[in-house]
């Protein structure tokens, strides 16, 4: 895997083993980064489920202020650190918190925080046929803390299945819908 644009253009990242991690494509990659333009420039970032902490990188790359990543897994975060090094990103501008995205999002919000951009591609879920879907991305957009975090004008990308059709809640609006085969990218606002 390869971080697409920006000053880290062509590195090499490393991919943790296993199921665990199914990192954002190159392709979506390429097409969610060309969606959003200079906005990434001086962004304040939030990835969570970081896995590989490609998107994380990606907004580094492209001049993004500074980008916070999530992960629950100590190994995968190991991972995420070792590729900074390999991206010769800035350290300072980068932090990965190994902890529950459910945990972290409250935290974050009864701190204050604010995100430009947020960005989640969590582990796909299940085909949901005449169900509620039960996935990771659901419950990002059942979460009631999630739409604090985000700046008035910010923009939450969140990836999901075509086969996990999901309910926008009242808290979100829909800008813009990608599908590059099976994944399927929702670039969505405070309502």
């Amino acid at each position: 895997m390869r971080i697409i644009g920006g000053t880290a253009a062509g590195k090499i990242i490393k991919v943790p083993k296993g199921q665990g991690v199914r990192p954002t494509q190159d392709r979506v990659r390429e097409a969610i980064f060309n969606s959003l333009g200079a906005s990434v420039a001086e962004a304040v970032m939030l990835e969570l489920f970081g896995g590989s902490g490609a998107l994380s990188f990606e907004c580094l790359s492209r001049g993004a202020k500074s980008a916070q990543c999530i992960e629950l897994s100590s190994k995968h975060a190991r991972f995420i650190q070792q590729n900074l090094k390999l991206c010769n990103l800035r350290a300072g501008s980068f932090n990965v918190a190994v902890e529950d995205v459910f945990h972290a999002i409250p935290r974050l919000a009864k701190a204050g925080r604010k995100f430009d951009l947020i960005m989640a591609d969590p582990p796909f879920g299940e085909k949901n046929v005449n169900t509620r879907s039960k996935s990771l991305s659901q419950k990002l957009l059942d979460d009631e803390h999630l739409p604090e975090l985000l700046a008035e004008d910010g923009v939450f990308v969140l990836g999901h299945t075509h086969r996990d059709q999901l309910e926008l809640t009242p808290a979100w609006k829909e800008r813009k819908f990608m599908r590059h085969g099976d994944s399927c990218m929702r670039f969505l606002l405070r309502a």
